[in-house]
């Protein structure tokens, strides 16, 4: 696969990442994915191949509930989303998971969803 663009990097990265990190029904994966304007968070049991809980700031529940300066495209934005995914993973009973950054760099927007995902009861 020859890189054209950053997404084939970000591709390339992740396809790389993947044959090493699985999601099991112990300890499913939690899928990070930011476009320029959203961010969509995912608990997958790889094993099942389902989508246990899910998180984005397209929602309209979580999207009625920003204020004026939080957007899916902002920091305040994704780790509103990490303490989403938390709670809803808590809910389901879910307490450990495996971090997949789906290629992007750990900073920024990725790095918020983490930390407010760890700093609401999640453990990875």
């Amino acid at each position: 696969m020859k890189i054209k663009t950053k997404d084939d990097r970000r591709v390339r990265i992740h396809l790389r990442q993947r044959k090493r990190i699985s999601g099991t029904t112990e300890r499913p994966r939690l899928s990070v994915f930011r476009s320029v304007t959203h961010m969509y968070a995912q608990v997958i049991d790889d094993m099942s191949g389902r989508t246990l809980v899910s998180a984005s700031s397209v929602e309209p529940s979580l999207k009625g509930s920003f204020d004026t300066t939080v957007r899916g495209g902002n920091l305040k934005g994704a780790e509103a989303i990490g303490k989403a995914i938390a709670e809803r993973s808590i809910e389901k009973g879910i307490t450990r998971v495996v971090f997949d950054r789906s290629g992007f760099l750990y900073h920024g927007r990725i790095r918020a969803v983490a930390d407010a995902a760890r700093k609401a009861g999640l453990e990875f």
